[in-house]
C-alpha cells in the first residue's frame, strides 16, 4: 500500500474515517502554486501527443547542461523503472534498501537476478548494476555527491541507477551528475511529486545516448500524453517556484523535526520534506493518529524498517503544529 491513500488506510486499521483528514502519508509538494495552468485540452485530448516529447526534452537538457539525445521523458518514474529492469535483465542487480518497492516489482517481474542489501557498503564486484534512490524513500536520508563519485569510481564495471525523484526537495546539497558520456550512470527524475501532476504522470531519465536509445526502443509509442507534456512545459517555466519551495522546506523540517524530538521521538534525519520517527507499536500510534483524523504511511512494506517506523511527510505549519500536538498527547498515554 502506498501513501497518499487515506480511505485504504483507515480499512486497513478497521477505523472509522472522519469527515476532516490531515494526510501525512502523501510525500508530494505541500506549497501550493500559483501560477495559471494554460493548456489547450482539448486540443492535447483530440490529437496525438509528441512521442519524442521533444520540446520537453530541450527544456531538461537545458537545465541540466546535456544533449536533448540524453533525455528520455517517461510516463512517471515508474515507468523509467520497468524499461531500466527490462534493460538490465541480463544482469546482477543490487537494490540498496530501504527502498519504494517499485524496483524489486519491475526487477522480479522481468525475473531479473538481484539481491537487496542495507547499505552501499555491501555492494560487490559482481553486482553489475545497482539501484539507489537519492534522496531516500522512505528514510529522507541523501548521499552526498562526492561520496556518489568515489562510489563509481570504485565500481568503475557497475551501472548505477539513481532515483532522484525527490532531489527537488533537497533544501542544500543539491547537485547535478554529468550524464554526457558516462554509459555506468543512469538517473531518474520525477515531475509528479514537486509540480503537482501525480494524476498526469510524468518523469524523465538522463543517460548517455546509447541508454537513452535503448530505453526509448523499450518504450511503447505515445507513452507520455499531450495533457502532461503541456502542464510539465508550464511549470518547468516558473523558474521560481522550486526556489520558494526548498525555501519553505529548510526553514520547516528542521523546525518540524527538532519539536517532535524535543518530545521525546526519535526521528531519522531528513533533507527533504519527510522523515521517519520510531514507534515500539506502530498500530497504537497509527489508530490514535487516525482517530485524530491524522494519516502516516505505515512501513510494514519496506524491507528493514518492517513496521517499526511511520513515514511523516511535511505540511503546511498549522498542519503539522496539529500534528505535533497530537503526538505529544500520545506521549502521555
Amino acid at each position: 500500500m502506498h501513501g497518499a491513500n487515506p480511505e485504504k488506510t483507515y480499512a486497513f486499521f478497521s477505523v472509522p474515517m472522519p469527515e476532516k483528514v490531515y494526510d501525512f502519508s502523501t510525500n508530494t509538494n505541500v506549497l501550493p502554486w500559483d501560477g495559471e495552468l494554460n493548456i489547450d485540452v482539448h486540443k492535447a485530448m483530440s490529437e496525438y501527443p509528441d512521442d519524442d516529447s521533444k520540446e520537453l526534452c530541450d527544456i531538461i537538457a537545458e537545465e541540466n547542461n546535456c544533449h536533448p539525445d540524453n533525455v528520455l521523458v517517461t510516463n512517471g518514474s515508474n515507468e523509467a523503472i520497468y524499461l531500466i529492469a527490462s534493460y538490465q535483465k541480463s544482469k546482477q542487480n543490487c537494490v540498496i534498501h530501504p527502498v519504494y518497492g517499485e524496483y524489486n516489482r519491475a526487477l522480479k517481474a522481468y525475473d531479473v537476478l538481484h539481491r537487496n542489501v542495507r547499505s552501499p557498503l555491501f555492494i560487490e564486484k559482481s553486482d553489475e548494476t545497482v539501484w539507489i534512490c537519492n534522496p531516500n524513500n522512505p528514510t529522507g536520508k541523501y548521499i552526498p555527491e562526492d561520496e556518489l563519485i568515489a562510489l563509481f569510481e570504485f565500481y568503475k564495471n557497475t551501472v548505477f541507477v539513481i532515483d532522484e525523484a525527490y532531489r527537488d526537495f533537497l533544501y542544500e546539497g543539491r547537485w547535478n551528475l554529468d550524464v554526457n558520456d558516462n554509459s555506468k550512470m543512469i538517473i531518474l527524475r520525477s515531475l509528479t511529486k514537486n509540480f503537482h501532476l501525480c494524476g498526469a504522470r510524468i518523469g524523465y531519465v538522463l543517460a548517455c545516448t546509447a541508454t537513452i536509445k535503448a530505453l526509448k526502443e523499450r518504450q511503447p509509442t505515445w507513452s507520455v500524453n499531450a495533457v502532461a507534456q503541456q502542464a510539465a512545459l508550464v511549470y518547468l517555466s516558473d523558474k521560481g517556484y522550486l526556489q520558494k519551495t526548498a525555501e519553505f522546506y529548510k526553514k520547516e523540517v528542521p523546525r518540524f523535526i527538532g519539536e517532535l524530538i524535543s518530545l521525546g521521538y526519535e526521528v531519522t534525519p531528513s533533507k527533504v520534506n519527510f522523515f521517519l520517527i520510531k514507534t515500539s507499536d506502530d498500530e497504537k500510534l497509527i489508530k490514535f493518529l487516525l482517530k485524530r483524523g491524522i494519516v502516516v504511511r505505515h512501513t510494514r512494506n519496506f524491507m528493514g524498517l518492517d513496521g517499526q517506523y511511520i513515514r511523516v511527510a511535511t505540511r503546511s505549519v498549522d498542519e503539522n503544529n496539529i500534528f505535533i500536538k497530537a503526538m505529544k498527547e500520545f506521549s502521555l498515554i
